[in-house]
């Protein structure tokens, strides 16, 4: 259910974008000083898999390193080369040419809606800290209510995995002598750390002993996009959460 949404959602915005899509698919043309392309400074990686940082535009040159997802890179220019374009990026203390689709930035027009596509192709955790990195690029993107409803629902299905994993990994008996309350222990679980690291928090209901996803996302679309498809969506989910914080098993 959670796919078919956004499936749709997103279907519908690429049919009034598709013309602007398919100009922005054009090769930028080629400069002989990539340093004085004039283009906005920076981008974030978004896909490993092509992330390779080379000291020439060429898929022959020598490799300087793998940039992980999620890196920020400035950009001084771009060349066409061996049937793709790449971007001269800065990362301190390293330097070189990357390929274009690796990353995504406000500089290119059309890259929220293909960030938002990528969302939509991955699985687990890559989804999830994939739709992060379009929250912290894309503030102000029509895409964005989306995006937060999306990923509020993976990390509601998300917090129950944890809950169960959670409950099998601590120890009743040790948390019992440390003198910590319970609430503690399942808030520093140490699996919710790469979360945290997104900026996504949990909230724990003790009666029931689990965790559930904190809201932040809904509440945001209620606020920024009261008009909108989605914030009838995430009202029903933050009422949802309200009647699960106060459940009791």
């Amino acid at each position: 259910m959670r796919r078919s949404y956004f499936t749709l959602f997103f279907l519908a915005f690429l049919v009034f974008t598709s013309d602007t899509d398919a100009q922005n698919r054009r090769f930028p043309p080629k400069v002989k000083n990539p340093a004085a392309a004039k283009l906005p400074n920076t981008a974030v990686v978004v896909d490993e898999r092509l992330a390779v940082l080379r000291v020439e535009p060429s898929f022959y040159a020598r490799v300087v390193q793998r940039m992980r997802r999620g890196r920020a890179v400035t950009i001084s220019g771009t060349r066409q080369a061996d049937g793709v374009t790449f971007y001269r990026v800065a990362d301190a203390p390293n330097y070189g040419w990357i390929q274009a689709e690796a990353i995504a930035g406000k500089f290119r027009r059309g890259d929220d809606a293909r960030l938002a596509n990528l969302v939509q192709s991955s699985e687990g955790f890559e989804q999830i800290e994939r739709a992060a990195i379009f929250l912290d690029t894309f503030g102000d993107s029509p895409l964005r209510p989306a995006i937060l409803l999306l990923l509020g629902d993976l990390m509601e299905e998300n917090a129950l995995k944890l809950s169960s994993e959670a409950a099998r990994r601590l120890d009743r008996r040790e948390m019992a002598a440390s003198g910590a309350p319970l609430h503690s222990f399942y808030l520093n679980y140490v699996s919710l750390d790469r979360y945290r690291r997104l900026g996504i928090n949990f909230v724990f209901n003790p009666e029931a002993k689990l965790l559930h996803y904190d809201g932040a996302g809904w509440r945001e679309i209620i606020r920024k996009s009261p008009k909108s498809a989605e914030a009838v969506e995430a009202q029903k989910r933050l009422d949802s959460l309200k009647e699960k914080m106060e459940a009791v098993r």
